[in-house]
């Protein structure tokens, strides 16, 4: 292999890690029929964030096959890492991988879950494969070639499925917000004091009456669905780049934006382009994604994401993740 990715190697990887991503799927699907019957579920950190050895025998597999094929490329997986601390990137390819994205979800029998493979190159995710094995919607995604949807069986579909539509404000927007495996009083008052603003009417202070907030378990499949249009926009604090190295190839070559914090977006400028990602935004644990929107005539596509951006985090609090 080349000391470069070239798109065509970049389509080859992008095959074995769909093969890889279905072979996976199987694997989940046997989990979530047999788990019912098992008293094999241990707790991670507490109640809300579980473990199962699906988990790391879906993460076994996917490492041995990497191992297999691309015997030089490093990894990075949520069960093989160690929690607490941020993983550190080199210029090197490495796949970056959350096995079972949504362990919640498929504990609980919820079909919102999936397997997130996402590649790295010199600190940028460049490649993404999210595959859902409950209801066959895989998508994926390769810098600078665009990222599609495929059905069951069915040929992929360009993302976003339809033109996007101007978004004038948060308050005509759908909006994914998760509440994460810290419950302690000071991350769940700054949630909930965010979510009350968001979903508030006028009455509230600060409050900017969003359409609709939804939470459902999977970063992974809240970067997919912002990409296909079902979602206007994703906020998160506390994931990790195994829950979203995938999903922001995959939004942003349907023409969303990734940020990463506050400080992120007070630091654009001309020569500042907030929705680069860098290895800060990749690994920082904080993360805003909007959809496309199309370019009118007193406004780009891209001023619209920006001041968007702006507006929610004016409205939302800003804490650290631990």
């Amino acid at each position: 292999m080349s000391t470069t990715l070239e798109p065509a190697e970049l389509r080859s990887i992008l095959a074995f890690t769909v093969n890889l991503a279905r072979t996976a799927g199987t694997l989940i699907l046997e989990g979530s029929q047999a788990i019912h019957a098992s008293s094999d579920v241990n707790e991670k950190k507490n109640s809300v964030d579980l473990v199962t050895q699906y988990d790391v025998a879906v993460e076994n597999l996917v490492m041995g096959e990497i191992k297999k094929v691309y015997p030089t490329f490093k990894f990075i997986g949520e069960e093989s890492f160690s929690a607490g601390t941020r993983p550190t990137l080199t210029d090197e390819a490495t796949f970056c991988v959350d096995p079972i994205d949504g362990t919640t979800n498929f504990v609980h029998g919820f079909p919102f879950c999936c397997i997130s493979l996402g590649l790295i190159y010199q600190k940028r995710p460049v490649l993404g494969v999210v595959y859902n094995p409950f209801i066959e919607y895989l998508y994926t995604g390769i810098e600078g070639q665009g990222s599609y949807l495929t059905r069951g069986t069915g040929q992929p579909q360009k993302l976003p499925l339809a033109s996007p539509k101007p978004l004038p404000s948060i308050s005509k927007a759908q909006i994914a917000v998760e509440w994460g495996s810290d419950r302690g009083a000071p991350m769940i008052n700054e949630k909930v004091g965010s979510f009350l603003k968001l979903a508030g009417d006028s009455s509230v202070p600060g409050g900017r009456m969003a359409q609709s907030l939804r939470s459902m378990g999977s970063a992974a499949l809240n970067f997919s669905m912002v990409a296909q249009g079902g979602l206007d926009m994703y906020w998160e604090i506390g994931c990790w780049p195994w829950d979203v190295c995938a999903g922001m190839v995959i939004a942003q070559e349907a023409g969303g934006v990734v940020t990463g914090s506050h400080d992120v977006l007070n630091a654009a400028s001309e020569d500042v382009d907030p929705f680069k990602i860098t290895s800060e935004i990749l690994t920082g644990r904080k993360y805003l994604v909007i959809r496309g929107i199309p370019d009118l005539p007193n406004e780009t596509g891209r001023q619209a994401q920006l001041r968007i951006a702006k507006e929610f985090y004016a409205t939302v609090n800003d804490t650290e993740p631990k």
